[in-house]
């Protein structure tokens, strides 16, 4: 009975797991639980999905992201609060280090609440700069609701990019010329280094908006257009991932359900005409990219083998030949919300194997040949170089949006064997010297023939011992 009732715990705990591929524990610090009524629909919608979240305040003594060495959540989730300090337990240190050990992180921003001084740290590190007041907003008179900001302008009216999935396309619906727009209200704008490749910009600011302050005087802004990034991602070398949402309003319930107007000099389009926010899907898959829901990759069944006629065909083995004709395959699997199916990848992009010693002899790209319910399969076959040494079978895939892919198998090549080199009738090349050889051979024994067969003629001498005439 015991088993059963452990197999049936096992099935419903299966049942009820995260979405994420990277676990389920989420930490969300905000300042008092009343503020979770704004973010009800947000929250909510992590809730549905599997993640157990906890609550906690920034100066709570009870926060810790690191409990006996290990990582005591595997997500982080920070709304705005009313105080310049997260607590000694949420400093730029302990936040690198939660990346650093495989957190995720998701960062939101508002102008009206004070920005802890953690966070500008933090963002200092990743390359990532926050404008000197940090009440500066982004304004645009040309994209902006008529009915929310009619006056103020600080309401912008964005098309759903289709940044985070690029292999598809529309995966954010909506091309900003009708139909479905986000609503980015009241947003922190963010300028971005080029110290750090690591860094991509999900949503930029149009090139009619630009950045403003009430307070500064000043005639300079602080970026316009392009150069404001709205929403940043950042993933680390160990594809553990950052996001920070320049407007916090953005998740707030009450722009989930909004109804907004496109400003007439933006589009040309009836007056009257409304259109829904889509703020709440955008989220949910900004979110859902953050928390490894999705552009999550993972490696299957590598094999590279010979590939000649009357080899023992060994799967993976450690020792090759120069000039061997080898083949090598990978499986590949992409996470997707709650499932693992077969990666394509995007649009104009390959996979590749590099066969490398201390640079690659070859760079050659992977086809997609057999296709599981679970993985896609990828393969090529070549011959090896004229070159012994120990080489590397290496996979080294990393693009925008997926975790990186870093496979390496390391191999010998061995040169040829004695008993392997081919004979020397068999070489073309070689046949004038083989018949230079012959003919040495074949002239030689004559000469010697002729010389043992030849007996020279006795002379005839008289009874003095002359020569007889």
């Amino acid at each position: 009975m015991r088993w059963i009732l452990s197999f049936l715990l096992l099935g419903l705990l299966a049942v009820v797991q995260a979405a994420s591929s990277s676990g389920n524990k989420l930490l969300v610090v905000l300042e008092e639980l009343a503020d979770k009524s704004k973010y009800s629909k947000y929250l909510g919608d992590l809730e549905a999905r599997g993640y157990k979240i906890t609550y906690e305040s920034p100066k709570s003594e009870t926060v810790a992201l690191f409990r006996l060495g290990e990582r005591a959540y595997d997500h982080l989730l920070v709304l705005p609060t009313k105080s310049k300090g997260l607590g000694k337990q949420l400093t730029p240190k302990f936040l690198l280090d939660f990346v650093n050990a495989g957190g995720n992180i998701l960062l939101t921003l508002s102008p009206a609440n004070p920005i802890p001084v953690a966070l500008v740290s933090l963002l200092l590190e990743l390359d990532i700069y926050l404008p000197t007041d940090r009440t500066s907003i982004v304004v645009d008179h040309f994209n902006f609701d008529t009915i929310s900001a009619a006056e103020q302008h600080d309401v912008l009216l964005l098309p759903r990019p289709d940044a985070i999935r690029p292999d598809v396309k529309n995966f954010f619906k909506g091309d900003g010329k009708g139909g479905e727009a986000i609503a980015f209200p009241r947003g922190v704008p963010q300028s971005l280094g080029n110290a750090s490749p690591l860094l991509t910009p999900l949503l930029r600011a149009p090139r009619t908006a630009y950045s403003y302050s009430a307070k500064d005087d000043s005639e300079e802004a602080f970026g316009v257009g392009p150069q404001l990034s709205l929403i940043t991602t950042m993933q680390a070398r160990n594809s553990a991932r950052l996001t920070v949402v320049g407007s916090a309003e953005m998740l707030e319930d009450a722009w989930f359900d909004a109804k907004v107007k496109r400003s007439q000099v933006f589009i040309d389009a009836p007056a009257e005409k409304r259109i829904k926010t889509s703020n709440q899907e955008f989220a949910k898959e900004v979110t859902g990219w953050t928390f490894k829901e999705i552009g999550v990759l993972k490696t299957g069944m590598i094999e590279h083998h010979l590939n000649e006629a009357g080899s023992q065909n060994i799967s993976n083995p450690k020792i090759y030949r120069v000039k061997n004709d080898v083949t090598y395959s990978i499986e590949l699997s992409e996470y997707s919300w709650d499932k693992w199916v077969p990666f394509n990848p995007p649009t104009g992009d390959i996979l590749q194997l590099e066969f490398s010693m201390l640079s690659p002899f070859h760079r050659l790209p992977l086809v997609p040949v057999k296709k599981t319910a679970t993985a896609q399969a990828f393969t090529t076959s070549f011959k090896l170089p004229d070159q012994h040494g120990i080489f590397n079978f290496k996979i080294n895939y990393k693009r925008p949006f997926y975790t990186n892919v870093e496979e390496k198998d390391t191999v010998t090549v061995r040169h040829f064997a004695h008993d392997e080199w081919p004979r020397s009738w068999v070489i073309t090349g070689a046949w004038p010297w083989i018949a230079g050889i012959g003919v040495t051979v074949t002239g030689w024994v004559a000469f010697v023939a002729l010389w043992l067969w030849s007996k020279p003629v006795p002379l005839k001498l008289n009874k003095a011992g002359k020569k007889a005439n």
